[in-house]
């Protein structure tokens, strides 16, 4: 199953694409905003709700639609994507994605393509979503933390009942549809410890197309971490006893959106994701007023980049305080620019950053990243000659001998440590 799925519409003619210097192809929208029926103890989005507190609920209109979906596709561009996204999208209703289908249809040219990408609590699903999502060939993503005890401790309605029970029969109903779908899996401070549990779960249940997503976020109140954030300790451990799992006897059956990620770049191309390339700013957020931030992670008033019934979507990239987000990556920690692994996370993203200082620190996941990367080296580099490529990065010694010092930075031999 592709990450990415598109859909091709065959419309009008159109002329020679103009090429901005640095085009937009995809946009993250929030068409209900932060609204979801759901209170998930962990959700970093709610908060972001006191940004409109003119109206209890909030709602993308046709005028906002209709404008950001011609904005992006009129570029000229082959390929442009739409990632609906909330809070809850479901809750705009099934007549909302059929309009905005029917704008896609109208504004794009033959030959062009156009992926939908739909992250769901797949609470609100039925056959007719279903039926919809299959035909235009949405890649839906839904949100499940593993089995019931897991999946219910932290996802839970207002009136405090778990969620996991209509999840799964409509993840059921998915499957009867031949919806394409993956899993969004936010690890906390309680599933985190539980690798194996959670993998022979989705085996178990035939799910085979994963993303964990680290738990990390602030008490409000405190301003310390909350308790449901992991550590990077425990998501190095996490990656390692699950890429055992992945990896088998070396023919990986099972998609894991990282893993799957960092063999692609040992086998020499781009990092599929934003979050360990040099720079930011592969898309931008647009609100469900028209609103348009740098990133999701930054729905804040310093990375306001403007709103798009003002200014067109592909202007508001090129601003300076865009460029700035975009850069701002770039500034690395010292240790950072001297780590052998840089060539595979370049920083990390800079939400991880925050917490450990600043976009200028290393990433408070750090540790956990240099373990699994010294401890899953080898076998990636054999995935990658099994496969018949040759790694294009630069990367730590090819072959690490016991004795040498293991590349996470414990100061310990390899032998006595990742390479255990």
């Amino acid at each position: 199953m592709p990450v990415n799925n598109f859909t091709r519409w065959t419309r009008r003619e159109s002329s020679s694409p103009s090429w901005a210097p640095r085009p937009l192809m995809s946009v993250l929208v929030k068409p209900a905003g932060a609204d979801c029926n759901l209170r998930c103890t962990y959700c970093f989005y709610l908060e972001k709700a006191a940004l409109y507190p003119q109206t209890r609920v909030h709602r993308m209109g046709p005028e906002v639609q209709e404008a950001m979906i011609r904005q992006l596709m009129t570029q000229g561009l082959p390929h442009v994507s739409f990632g609906w996204q909330g809070g809850e999208p479901t809750l705009m209703g099934l007549d909302f994605f059929r309009r905005a289908v029917e704008w896609q249809q109208q504004y794009g040219y033959s030959g062009q393509t156009v992926a939908n990408g739909l992250q769901t609590n797949g609470l609100l699903l039925n056959d007719e979503w279903a039926e919809f999502l299959r035909r235009y060939k949405f890649l839906v993503g839904v949100s499940l933390d593993g089995p019931p005890d897991l999946h219910d401790f932290y996802r839970r309605n207002a009136a405090g009942k778990g969620s996991f029970g209509r999840v799964m029969e409509n993840i059921e109903r998915l499957k009867a549809h031949r919806v394409e779908f993956n899993l969004l899996v936010v690890l906390n401070d309680r599933n985190v410890t539980q690798p194996e549990r959670l993998w022979d779960f989705f085996l178990e249940h035939d799910l085979r197309y994963l993303q964990f997503i680290p738990c990390v976020e602030r008490d409000p109140r405190t301003g310390k971490l909350a308790s449901f954030s992991i550590t990077g300790k425990q998501y190095g451990q996490f990656l390692r006893r699950t890429f055992d799992r992945w990896y088998g006897e070396g023919e990986p059956t099972l998609y894991e959106r990282f893993f799957n990620d960092l063999l692609a770049v040992y086998c020499g191309e781009e990092h599929p994701s934003c979050l360990h390339r040099p720079e930011c700013g592969d898309y931008v957020v647009v609100e469900h007023n028209g609103d348009v931030y740098a990133c999701d992670f930054f729905v804040e008033p310093e990375w306001y980049l403007g709103n798009l019934l003002e200014t067109p979507l592909p202007a508001l990239t090129q601003t300076e305080r865009a460029q700035s987000f975009r850069q701002r990556k770039r500034n690395l920690a010292p240790e950072c620019r001297r780590c052998g692994w840089l060539p595979l996370c370049y920083g990390g993203c800079p939400k991880y950053r925050q917490f450990a200082g600043g976009v200028h620190r290393p990433n408070y996941l750090c540790e956990g990243y240099k373990r699994f990367y010294a401890y899953a080296h080898e076998r990636l580099l054999a995935l990658a000659h099994k496969y018949g490529r040759r790694p294009r990065v630069p990367l730590p010694p090819a072959e690490l001998r016991r004795n040498d010092p293991c590349p996470c930075g414990s100061g310990r031999k390899f032998k006595k440590c990742c390479g255990r």
